[in-house]
């Protein structure tokens, strides 16, 4: 199978690649800059750009390509920054895909839990409506950009993902010195809850969303959340340090302005329901073996 992954260079970009090539898959990684290796195409969001070469002939297409959310605080250059990154960049993606000839059969393209707002305590699956705030804005957006390619015959998938465990980076791998050291804590009073999903999960639902005639938003997420109290206590007990501290609400705000309530601060709830339907099987269920795997 050829495979045309935008954002290969990331987090999940780069270990989906990764598992692609392993087992004999051809990637052709769509890249910003002039290519400098054989498996790179170029592409330019801002200008409506894309390389025809690598989109003609491929058979499937993953798009994972954005600024990240939380990776400063939300001012709002930085906002529009992360609003245009994935609105913009995905319908000119899925343009240039509709205009392609042939057209790849199917266009996986992120998407994120964001959707879903704030849900509190309530269990939420695909059938549940969007939220409210920035982020479930923007997703709404984000999907509805790739409406040119699922016009053109494209089957297209949005997988909603929720916080990604790994040690290589995400918010495990930029608080993890800070555990290691025993200064790990709660955020908040801990009662929110966490929508988590292990790297190696991530990597193989991407995959097999590739393979399976599946359409639409699906939940990327493990089928156990946990509040981020029971989180924070997991991740003690598998480094074996205590983690008994917390960052007070106020000092998250302070410090990440809008983000904290849409990111570190806020609940939810979410159910992986289509994709258990479609038959995968998690290799991480419960959040304390999946830590013990990742770390």
């Amino acid at each position: 199978m050829r495979v045309t992954v935008t954002g290969s260079s990331g987090l999940i970009g780069s270990a989906l690649v990764q598992s692609l090539r392993e087992d004999g898959h051809e990637v052709v990684r769509l890249v910003r800059q002039a290519p400098s290796r054989p498996d790179e195409a170029q592409w330019s969001p801002a200008d409506g750009c894309v390389d025809k070469g690598a989109l003609e002939g491929a058979d499937a297409v993953v798009h994972l390509a954005g600024a990240g959310v939380g990776d400063r605080p939300w001012t709002k250059a930085y906002k529009r920054k992360v609003y245009d990154s994935r609105v913009a960049g995905t319908r000119t993606l899925c343009e240039a895909i509709a205009a392609a000839d042939p057209r790849p059969r199917v266009l996986v393209c992120g998407s994120a839990i964001g959707y879903y707002g704030d849900t509190g305590g309530r269990e939420v699956d695909e059938k549940s409506p969007a939220g409210q705030g920035f982020l479930a804005a923007l997703v709404r957006d984000w999907e509805a950009a790739a409406r040119p390619a699922g016009e053109a015959g494209v089957r297209v998938v949005h997988p909603r993902t929720g916080v990604v465990l790994s040690r290589e980076g995400g918010i495990l791998g930029r608080t993890l010195p800070l555990f290691r050291l025993g200064l790990g804590g709660r955020l908040g009073d801990g009662a929110q809850w966490t929508s988590w999903i292990s790297l190696h999960d991530q990597v193989a639902a991407l995959r097999f969303l590739l393979d399976h005639e599946t359409a639409g938003p699906v939940n990327l997420t493990a089928p156990n959340p946990v509040t981020n109290d029971a989180y924070t206590k997991a991740l003690g007990r598998v480094l074996h340090r205590p983690a008994r501290l917390a960052v007070p609400a106020f000092a998250l705000r302070a410090a990440l302005r809008g983000f904290a309530d849409e990111g570190p601060l806020v609940s939810q709830r979410v159910l992986p329901h289509r994709l258990a339907d479609a038959g995968f099987r998690f290799a991480h269920e419960d959040v304390e073996s999946a830590l013990a795997a990742v770390l």
